[in-house]
């Protein structure tokens, strides 16, 4: 029997499989709605054989959002069209949950394959972005400092969004405490130079965060996991560490987080990175704490085999790809067929099994 494709069960949901698609920014849609291409991008990868579909970064406020193109969950209009693509994903017999994102100093920038780089011009409908400090990402704006009561704002905006994305029916809610973004911005200390109650030892640099999650678990209620990403370390030094993300993640069960997504990296611009397959999967490891906390990993993996071997190694519990869905969005029927795992393929698919 494959652990890969054996079913998972976190509060109310039982996931199918543990092969998910890891969110993966679209920049396709228009004021936060997502648009018909995320109609037919995110169900294709149900059909795929994926156990859940992780939604792209989706920003709670418009100030929030990584550029104009971005998806939001800050207005009904926006949860009203989510609605018929989580139907979709669940006709397919996966389950989708929703990254909820503030991406802080790193956000108002133009999409990958704009002409421009950098930050958007005010005029180009570009706008003013916060982050802990007035410490700007290297080639982006400065931001301005957020004031106390905007922290409060951004809670309240996370939660609210959280009830947005639970009536339009997703099944899972992720944090977006990693890459660079707000939340993780607070917790390192290389972006953090803040002297208030939100700065300076990790207890205090992950308070935000803390808050947010347990404002999300409220929204959540008793049935509806919640995950957090982070990025385990900055790949810098001074930066945040792996055993501060290990201390974070104890932090964020005791928070009613269900399961720490682990990845890296995204907080300067020049980082050194060793990136091989799995290269992230030792992060997934340390954070897992001998099984304490439930974890996820991610990193360059392509193959059932290897994800098999996360696994089985006890370095996660569920492994999460990107770049190999969008080379091959049934990564998971071929996974299955890798493993020798019995796995139910979609009727009209049927004819093209391997035998």
């Amino acid at each position: 029997m494959s652990l890969l494709f054996s079913p998972l069960t976190i509060r109310a949901r039982t996931f199918r499989n543990r092969l998910w698609v890891s969110p993966m920014c679209m920049y396709s849609a228009i004021d936060g709605i997502p648009q018909p291409w995320h109609r037919v991008h995110l169900p294709q990868f149900a059909s795929g054989g994926a156990g859940l579909i992780l939604a792209e970064a989706t920003s709670v406020t418009p100030e929030g959002s990584i550029s104009p193109r971005d998806v939001g969950l800050w207005n009904d209009v926006q949860r009203d069209a989510w609605a018929p693509i989580v139907d979709d994903v669940h006709q397919r017999g996966a389950l989708i949950g929703v990254q909820l994102a503030h991406a802080g100093r790193k956000a108002s920038t133009w999409w990958p394959w704009a002409p421009q780089r950098g930050s958007v011009p005010h005029e180009h409908g570009g706008w003013t972005t916060e982050a802990p400090s007035a410490v700007a990402f290297e080639g982006l704006a400065t931001p301005t400092a957020l004031e106390t009561d905007d922290i409060d704002r951004i809670v309240a905006a996370f939660a609210a969004a959280a009830q947005r994305a639970l009536d339009a029916g997703f099944d899972v809610l992720e944090v977006h405490g990693a890459h660079g973004y707000l939340l993780h911005e607070f917790l390192s200390p290389l972006s953090n130079l803040r002297t208030d109650e939100y700065g300076g030892a990790l207890a205090d640099r992950a308070r935000l965060l803390l808050r947010v999650l347990r404002t999300v678990r409220e929204a959540a209620g008793d049935d509806i996991p919640v995950f957090l990403r982070i990025s385990a370390t900055d790949h810098a030094e001074g930066g945040f560490t792996p055993d501060e993300a290990a201390q974070v993640g104890l932090w964020a069960i005791e928070a009613g987080t269900d399961l720490v997504d682990v990845s890296s990296g995204g907080l300067v611009a020049h980082q050194h990175i060793d990136v091989h397959p799995g290269y992230q999967v030792p992060l997934a490891a340390a954070v897992r704490a001998g099984g304490r906390v439930r974890t996820g990993a991610v990193g360059l993996i392509t193959s059932g085999a290897q994800a098999e071997e996360v696994l089985t190694s006890g370095a996660a519990d569920a492994v999460f790809a990107g770049r190999e869905w969008l080379r091959d969005p049934h990564f998971g029927l071929r996974a299955a067929h890798e493993l020798g795992a019995a796995v139910e393929w979609a009727p009209q698919y049927e004819r093209a099994r391997w035998r």
